[in-house]
């Protein structure tokens, strides 16, 4: 098993390595890096034998893809819902900061050929989770920006979640064969939470990450006062792809679902 859990900076030239396919996260199988962008900022992705989904975190950027060419604009990832573009092998994207800017880049290895697809946040709305339950201790609000139902042909999976202030996501503690990365961002930056791997526990805290090796229980939980944004993604199996229905939840804790607290 490698590595569970990254605290990685950001570069002179705006990079942040998160995993890829030989580091000591090489166990996701997935090549993601956060970009920092200046405003003027140009940055070009050509991946040969990858597919790749480019995620606007906040700022605004100009994506131009093939003859296409779109200008989006996201406040940040409290307040409004996400822009990515999600291109396949040998496809060129262009990237052009107008304004400062963040991006987020996952990458796996895909040689299917499909259709290039800019998602808008109408594509991956908010919807809450478990509100209400386990003593009302669980609020978060999901999206899926694109799974195997979504994007059949795609190796990997993205989506956002949102933590009320002091609850608890990924609850009922759950595992699924598949590995999962979260990367981490907060309202404040002196924002933290606790972020579980297996028997493994972190401080999560702004711009850091946690790897999840397929099979591992992973709950997580934000400290009050703070809001938590987990962007969480996942790389299907051969012949195993997640899906929706793949959660397995821990069934020492399943008796909650029908607990009165």
């Amino acid at each position: 098993m490698g590595a569970l859990f990254g605290y990685p900076a950001f570069d002179e030239n705006g990079e942040k390595i998160l995993t890829t396919y030989d580091n000591e996260y090489s166990d996701m199988m997935m090549d993601i890096r956060v970009y920092r962008m200046e405003k003027g900022r140009k940055r070009f992705f050509l991946r040969e034998g990858e597919e790749t989904a480019i995620l606007l975190l906040k700022g605004s950027v100009c994506f131009e893809w093939g003859q296409d060419k779109r200008v989006v604009s996201r406040k940040n990832v409290f307040e409004e819902g996400p822009w990515c573009l999600h291109v396949a092998s040998g496809k060129a994207v262009d990237v052009t900061a107008e304004a400062d800017s963040e991006i987020l880049v996952q990458c796996t290895h895909n040689d299917r050929d499909f259709a290039a697809k800019l998602y808008s946040p109408e594509d991956a709305p908010w919807k809450y989770s478990s509100k209400g339950k386990f003593g009302n201790t669980a609020n978060r609000r999901v999206n899926t920006i694109f799974d195997h139902d979504i994007a059949p042909m795609s190796n990997m999976v993205l989506g956002e979640v949102l933590n009320d202030r002091g609850n608890w996501s990924g609850y009922l503690p759950h595992r699924h064969p598949q590995p999962e990365t979260y990367y981490f961002l907060f309202d404040r930056p002196e924002g933290f939470g606790a972020s579980f791997v297996g028997d493994s526990v972190f401080k999560s805290v702004d711009g850091s990450f946690s790897a999840i090796p397929g099979g591992e229980l992973h709950p997580q939980a934000c400290a009050p006062g703070f809001q938590m944004y987990t962007c969480w993604m996942i790389r299907h199996l051969p012949g195993n792809p997640w899906l929706q229905t793949d959660r397995c939840e821990d069934e020492r804790y399943v008796w909650m679902h029908d607990a009165k607290f």
